[in-house]
């Protein structure tokens, strides 16, 4: 039986990616990898890619060629709602981000101590996705 070795990408839709950029940019600190008029990309961890795409422009195949592109075809995708993403941080840097987000007037809406250990803080972006940043220890895996 073949088995799946971890999520490589994860993809939040946006109403206006410049506004997007910003957040995750000055916010979240992401480093991007990609950035087009139709997607950002970003580092997260070093493991992960985050994708941040523009509501609707990709309700159509993208065609991928070209002499500095990969060969292929994507097949249409698009989201719509608010969706969720979890982040992991480390125990002491949970106290940071709050800072963080407190010097950007974005509230923190939830907060869940988890039986295993670890905590978690909810907050939104500017989309309305919900955005978690988890400590270890609710997981068995995390």
């Amino acid at each position: 039986m073949p088995k799946l070795d971890r999520i490589v990408e994860s993809a939040l839709y946006v109403d206006d990616l410049d506004r997007a950029r910003n957040f995750y940019r000055d916010v979240m600190q992401l480093e991007p990898l990609m950035d087009t008029e139709r997607l950002c990309a970003y580092d997260v961890g070093g493991d992960n890619v985050l994708l941040l795409f523009q509501r609707g422009a990709s309700l159509e195949p993208t065609v991928l060629a070209g002499p500095d592109l990969p060969k292929g075809e994507i097949p249409p995708h698009d989201g719509s709602g608010p969706l969720h993403v979890c982040f992991a941080v480390s125990e002491d840097q949970l106290a940071e981000w709050e800072t963080q987000l407190n010097a950007h007037h974005i509230p923190i809406e939830g907060r869940t101590q988890w039986v295993r250990g670890g905590q978690s803080i909810y907050f939104r972006d500017p989309d309305n996705h919900l955005l978690e940043l988890m400590t270890p220890g609710n997981w068995p895996i995390y």
